[in-house]
């Protein structure tokens, strides 16, 4: 007895036509080019996901870069003054503090100042 294959044919070539909906063209209508587009696609939506936490993180040292030049003082300088002092704050919420809380982030920045002070001498 022969072994017939076409409901699990059909039902992986749906699988990969379904996931490819969106894309243009023959991309989505094909099966070999939607399953090839289908595999590509994973591979852009992960490099994706590490691009997005390097934007942010180019954002956030930015917006305090920002925030520090308006009270004369460069973001190297804070972090490494906020480093000295053993101030242990990410990123993410000193440009919080920087956009939401100006007095908060002086703080921060007058700290950093004088820790630097001590250092030099």
């Amino acid at each position: 007895m022969r072994i017939k294959r076409a409901l699990g044919s059909r039902k992986k070539r749906k699988k990969y036509l379904k996931a490819a909906k969106g894309y243009t063209g023959a991309l989505s209508r094909r099966y070999s080019l939607a399953k090839q587009q289908y595999y590509r696609s994973g591979k852009y939506s992960y490099a994706g996901r590490k691009n997005k936490k390097r934007d942010y993180r180019k954002l956030w040292i930015t917006r305090i870069n920002a925030a520090a030049r308006t009270q004369g003082m460069k973001y190297n300088e804070l972090i490494h003054g906020l480093k000295l002092a053993n101030v242990n704050i990410n990123r993410k919420m000193l440009s919080e503090l920087a956009i939401n809380d100006p007095e908060g982030f002086n703080e921060y920045i007058n700290i950093a100042k004088e820790s630097l002070a001590q250092n030099v001498q």
